[in-house]
């Protein structure tokens, strides 16, 4: 007769190895991605540990690296995941998201296109749509503010000059970083990517604000046209 394997449970897990008790004992990075996600979902579910239930969401999300990218909907539908617990996980996302983002007294100096890079990553790496933006800038290339353009679907996100540099005028930006995100995880640019970096740059001159860079975000890699030599 064959056994059917099950994972084992919290109960089963001596007291001082259980996720909460071990993060006291060992601090944080000491815990597993189920660990850690077990922690913030709090308890499990009827026909569920927390254990097997931050199992069954890592799962749904591709492992770690796809939970930033996990939505509502998508939590919903693992087994024994309601409102509350989503609600949870998506909160401990963005909370871990704004911390990686800077906050200086000063306004940010941008130097180079990782600068700027690294300044999205955090923000709009990880989106599960496509997201199109400009990074306004003053004569000294410090940031003025930043502005999503477009929301659009999985694979496209259409940004019109008009839009893009109606922010631009409205800040008095010198210049400007135009960017948008590749859900694929892709940074690779299209066809469609550098025909509408040639025409936001045309625009851009006759204009008179200068399109510094485009840059493209997929999770943790990005692409810049600058850095590629592509401007």
């Amino acid at each position: 007769m064959r056994l059917k394997k099950r994972s084992r449970l919290v109960k089963e897990i001596p007291p001082h190895d259980r996720p909460r008790e071990k993060l006291v004992r060992v601090g944080a990075a000491g815990l597993g991605d189920n660990e850690l996600l077990a922690i913030v979902l709090g308890s499990g579910a009827r026909r569920a540990d927390v254990l097997a239930l931050a199992n069954a969401i890592l799962g749904a999300a591709g492992g770690l690296h796809g939970v930033p990218r996990i939505g509502h909907d998508d939590l919903r539908r693992v087994r024994g995941v309601g409102s509350a617990k989503a609600a949870q996980v998506l909160a401990a996302i963005e909370l871990g998201r704004r911390t990686l983002i800077r906050r200086p007294a000063a306004r940010l100096l941008f130097e180079s296109p990782r600068d700027v890079a690294t300044y999205l990553l955090p923000q709009f790496g990880a989106k599960a749509v496509e997201q199109f933006g400009v990074v306004l800038l003053d004569t000294k290339h410090r940031l003025l503010r930043t502005t999503l353009v477009s929301i659009g679907t999985l694979d496209s996100s259409p940004a019109h000059p008009r839009e893009v540099f109606r922010e631009a005028t409205a800040a008095s930006a010198a210049a400007v970083v135009l960017f948008h995100n590749h859900p694929s995880g892709d940074p690779t640019p299209s066809a469609d990517d550098c025909d509408l970096t040639s025409r936001l740059l045309q625009a851009g001159r006759i204009i008179g604000i200068n399109v510094l860079d485009h840059i493209i975000l997929a999770d943790t890699k990005y692409f810049s046209f600058k850095e590629a030599g592509r401007l």
